[in-house]
């Protein structure tokens, strides 16, 4: 895979590929330059769906060396997240809405050497990260309610990434991930709101019979005109 020189990095959401051809649309992905894979793990409890579970982690990791961002839409994450390290997480993200315990489940995610991410609902407010941000690398802002693919964008949500970018001035390295609602209009939006990694899914580079990786590049070339013309 070629070095990444854009100001921003792109996630594909694997619960939107074809299941059973995996490996082939991971194959894509990397041709297509994806930065990372976003892996939706759900409970049918946190969100009213289910999701991908650590069997499926392992077998991904074992075949691509794009780095993993297990995304913990489950009540009582602490239970579940040694099995995704164990499975080869690089980064996993827990709901501030999810636990009584959000520092206690950032540090599980920290000590074991990997990245950590706390995600906030679209009605959570910024202030629940105020006594984590020393212990996190990334911060998830859904732009839709978690567990509905395809939603359309919170328009709020958009105020609330340049929000956070002005809450984080004394963290420039800190990862500002949007979730849902990401398009192909949205997308150059969001970035010049102050994200600089979007999730993308079937409203962007999972359609019907194209190749995914060829779609992600002609994703990337519109969002880069688009942010040009936005200068």
């Amino acid at each position: 895979m070629k070095k990444n020189t854009h100001p921003y990095k792109l996630a594909a959401s694997l619960i939107c590929a074809n299941i059973l051809d995996l490996k082939s649309e991971i194959r894509s992905l990397e041709k297509g330059g994806i930065d990372y894979i976003h892996f939706d793990v759900m409970d049918g409890n946190f969100v009213p769906r289910l999701g991908l579970h650590p069997e499926i982690l392992k077998a991904v990791k074992s075949i691509t060396k794009i780095p993993v961002d297990v995304h913990l839409m489950i009540e009582n994450p602490d239970f579940f997240i040694p099995d995704f390290i164990q499975a080869g997480a690089d980064v996993i993200t827990v709901h501030a809405e999810s636990t009584k315990h959000l520092h206690r489940s950032v540090k599980i995610i920290r000590d074991a050497g990997i990245k950590a991410g706390v995600a906030l609902n679209p009605g959570t407010p910024l202030s629940v990260l105020d006594y984590v941000l020393d212990d996190i690398d990334f911060v998830m802002l859904m732009a839709i309610n978690p567990g509905l693919v395809g939603h359309k964008l919170i328009p709020r949500a958009l105020d609330k990434i340049f929000e956070l970018k002005e809450k984080l001035a004394d963290y420039p390295d800190m990862i500002i991930e949007v979730d849902g609602g990401v398009t192909p209009e949205s997308a150059p939006e969001m970035i010049a709101r102050g994200a600089n990694l979007l999730v993308c899914g079937t409203s962007i580079i999972f359609k019907p019979n194209i190749d995914v990786g060829k779609k992600l590049k002609e994703v990337r070339k519109d969002i880069d005109k688009k942010l040009a013309e936005m200068k």
